[in-house]
């Protein structure tokens, strides 16, 4: 079962983009694990102090086997060298993934293989 992990940190506007930057070394540590189909940070075009967060695990399984690798604690190492105003991440069990845009072109909100 996928899992998604979404959310957002927020740092004063002045550092943030330093903040992504010298992340982006980690970000690529963290993509060559096993089971990481997205490891995507990036700028709030609306929040001068915010990243968000987007990974996409392929299971629970890699996900847990990275919340003990050594690309997540240099992570933290990283983000402690500068003052977080606030962060929220979330997990997410995905059951169902299918595209936006069903056979006949139109966007739709409805999960076509399933009663959902």
């Amino acid at each position: 079962m996928i899992v998604v992990v979404a959310g957002e940190i927020d740092f004063a506007p002045e550092v943030r983009d330093e903040v992504l930057k010298d992340a982006l070394p980690l970000i690529e540590l963290a993509l060559a694990e096993k089971g990481c189909r997205h490891y995507a940070w990036s700028l709030d075009p609306h929040n001068p102090g915010r990243i968000h967060v987007f990974e996409e695990w392929e299971t629970a399984e890699d996900l847990a086997a990275h919340l003990v690798a050594e690309p997540y604690f240099k992570m933290g190492a990283h983000l402690a060298g500068f003052t977080i105003l606030g962060a929220n991440t979330r997990k997410y069990r995905c059951d169902i993934s299918e595209p936006v845009y069903g056979p006949d072109g139109v966007a739709t909100a409805k999960f076509l293989t399933a009663n959902a």
